[in-house]
């Protein structure tokens, strides 16, 4: 059986959502064979073979945290000279889709970007896209060299499928290119104790009706009613209400959870190209003829001050 490499996203060792996902579908295709870079690596074996993978390479190096992307890219690439998959699968983040486009680059293969869905095909992986607002779905194949394909998170459920997630040591030789850029300071992000946003199964957004920075106390009772991530439009972020590290959208980051909540958010393209693969989608809008509405699965005309607040509190009777 062929086998597929799968680009590991994880933390100090802390395999994240996306990567197992990448693994319940790169089972579709054959052998998932992960590749772990980087702090902590090793430690991601145990749980990478409860999920399928029956190898694990490794490699740890300064270079991976020192440097930009391009240690990673190599690294990558020199798995993909030892594997000599039929695919490579990569989390659809902004590193990843760089990873992603780095690679394919070098070994003169196409990519595909943004998958929400992959099937073996007789001529190689074919991946389900959304576009034009999810008026259309698509459905593609790279028909040049191996198929470098991004994943969406949420795209597939995360399945137990233990293997036997053998551990290797990757050997990897930097060239000039890769130490180019050195990072020089980090700044952690403050947690909010809340799901990160591109990979919670429920997002609760925020648009121009919440009326200022004060009112976003009211989507995030929500949120944490539903144990949700918080989200908000282009307009709520560009007059300062919320962080653009929050923003949904063509210029912001793409969602695709399980339920979405717009509240006060009209439904401008640049919006639903960041959250129309959402798979049951919710809006509350005091107009009824916004274009949210033509987009949605269930729909309330109301005013989100009143609609929202009495939400929260049956989400939390029903809770208990």
């Amino acid at each position: 059986m062929a086998e597929i490499l799968v680009y590991v996203d994880h933390v100090d060792g802390a395999v994240r959502k996306p990567t197992l996902e990448l693994l319940t579908l790169a089972r579709r295709l054959g052998e998932p064979v992960a590749v772990a870079l980087g702090n902590g690596a090793a430690d991601t074996a145990a749980v990478l073979g409860e999920h399928g993978a029956v190898k694990v390479l490794t490699a740890d190096a300064s270079e991976f945290a020192d440097y930009l992307v391009v240690p990673k890219v190599e690294a990558l690439q020199a798995a993909y000279e030892a594997v000599s998959p039929a695919a490579v699968l990569v989390p659809s983040s902004a590193e990843g889709k760089e990873v992603a486009a780095r690679l394919a680059v070098r070994i003169g293969s196409g990519i595909i970007t943004d998958a929400v869905d992959l099937e073996a095909g007789d001529e190689g992986p074919v991946a389900t896209q959304s576009a034009f607002a999810a008026s259309f779905t698509t459905k593609s194949r790279v028909s040049k060299g191996t198929p470098v394909i991004t994943v969406k998170p949420n795209s597939a459920p995360v399945e137990a499928a233990p293997a036997a997630g053998a551990v290797e040591a990757l050997t990897v030789s930097f060239s000039e290119k890769a130490t180019g850029t050195k990072v020089t300071s980090r700044t952690p992000r403050e947690s909010t104790g809340r799901p990160e946003l591109t990979e919670a199964a429920i997002v609760v957004s925020g648009g121009r009706g919440v009326n200022g920075a004060e009112n976003f106390a009211i989507i995030e009772a929500l949120a944490d009613s539903l144990g949700a991530a918080v989200g908000a439009s282009r307009a709520a972020v560009d007059a300062g209400w919320y962080p653009h590290s929050n923003q949904v959208g063509q210029t912001g980051k793409s969602v695709s959870p399980q339920l979405y909540i717009a509240s006060g958010i009209s439904g401008a393209i640049q919006h639903r190209a960041g959250m129309q693969t959402s798979k049951t989608i919710v809006a509350i809008n005091k107009d009824a003829e916004a274009p949210i509405f033509d987009l949605v699965d269930y729909g309330v005309v109301g005013d989100l001050f009143d609609v929202v607040p009495q939400l929260t509190e049956e989400v939390k009777s029903r809770k208990g």
